[in-house]
């Protein structure tokens, strides 16, 4: 029988902004009238989503928030990561403006990453800020995306190049919905949860391994657990810088390559697929470098293969094509692309007060090409 446990985790900003709860339960949809009552009161409400999540649930969150007094309005946008763009940032802005939105509104997230990101930016920019509450109903969402303020649009010369840090008020997963995703959609979820044990809880990443059965077929406790922690550890890292100006960087790990694959596949190959990518080859970088333990690439390749993603660099992503977007990456500094890179698994190697490393770009070349001709 599924847990009726819920998990409240504070986030904390060192004073930039309040503070907020990630609260994480199983069934915790159904209460969303009465939290946003509680935590973040509001003339009226913004619920913005995607047309894949709007069709399951927007029609009953409407009801449900309605009857429970709340005055709202939905604006969707078409599903995926094309389309998170400054158009339809622009559209859902032209909508609250044309229905009368004032500040004193607040904008629910409905949906995946690409939802929080953008709903979360239109929540940034409206009106120079208006509260936003994150509701993830992906994976990824639940683990990641949804913590830590980072909202934004993609462009073409890159991914999240243009956004803005503007915190929730609060966030509510429940990971029941998750019971609505292919199996394909929770693996990619869980390369995130698989990334916060390899920088920061081998004992988490050991017993992610364990359950990846139950949590790839959706065991909503397993699910419940495994978010739990994972949110734990993110809260504990962007408390401590929530503008990524020091350790906050280690969440990068596999993303500056994982970025890269991404852009050069034309965002034809999923972000988990590309991260996990990226966690292979930034662990192979550093193995080669001598700053990580010999033997970590392989571990990370077999968890992969647990998560059912195959490691290989995605059809028309040319090693030449993603060294070509590395510099445009926003942890670049001069042009150069900085990486993160692990001492073992559960650390990151951490030199001259810096968590991320600048890399000899002929290193990363020699090791996306080795990746290449492998696959």
């Amino acid at each position: 029988m599924p847990s009726t446990e819920i998990t409240s985790t504070r986030v904390s900003s060192g004073g930039l902004t309040a503070d907020y709860r990630v609260l994480v339960g199983n069934g915790l949809l159904a209460s969303l009238s009465d939290l946003l009552s509680e935590h973040v009161p509001a003339h009226r409400y913004a619920l913005i989503t995607d047309s894949n999540v709007g069709e399951l649930y927007a029609d009953t969150l409407l009801a449900t928030l309605r009857a429970g007094g709340h005055t709202v309005d939905l604006f969707t946008f078409p599903a995926g990561e094309r389309h998170k763009t400054r158009a339809h940032w622009a559209t859902l802005t032209d909508g609250m403006l044309d229905k009368g939105y004032g500040r004193d509104s607040c904008v629910i997230a409905l949906g995946g990453g690409v939802v929080g990101d953008l709903a979360g930016f239109v929540a940034a920019t409206y009106m120079r800020g208006v509260p936003v509450v994150q509701v993830p109903t992906s994976l990824v969402a639940m683990i990641d995306a949804s913590i830590g303020g980072k909202t934004g649009t993609d462009v073409e010369q890159g991914k999240n190049l243009v956004g803005a840090f503007h915190a929730p008020s609060l966030v509510v997963a429940d990971p029941e919905v998750t019971q609505t995703l292919p199996r394909i959609e929770r693996a990619q979820g869980l390369v995130e949860a698989v990334k916060h044990g390899a920088i920061m809880d081998r004992p988490y990443l050991e017993q992610l391994e364990q359950d990846m059965p139950a949590l790839l077929d959706g065991d909503v406790e397993a699910v419940r657990r495994a978010v739990a922690r994972s949110v734990e550890l993110k809260a504990w890292v962007v408390s401590a810088d929530e503008r990524e100006s020091g350790r906050r960087e280690i969440l990068n790990f596999g993303h500056t390559l994982g970025h890269g694959v991404e852009a050069a596949s034309d965002y034809g190959v999923s972000h988990g697929s590309a991260v996990a990518v990226g966690m292979f080859l930034e662990a192979r970088l550093g193995e080669e470098m001598g700053v990580t333990e010999n033997g970590v690439a392989d571990d990370l390749a077999r968890i992969a293969g647990t998560l059912e993603i195959d490691l290989e660099l995605p059809s028309g992503a040319a090693p030449n094509e993603i060294m070509s977007y590395l510099g445009l990456d926003k942890k670049a500094r001069l042009g150069r692309p900085k990486f993160v890179l692990l001492s073992h698994i559960g650390k990151v190697h951490h030199a001259d007060g810096l968590w991320s490393q600048s890399v000899d770009g002929d290193l990363v070349r020699d090791v996306l090409n080795a990746m290449a001709l492998k696959g």
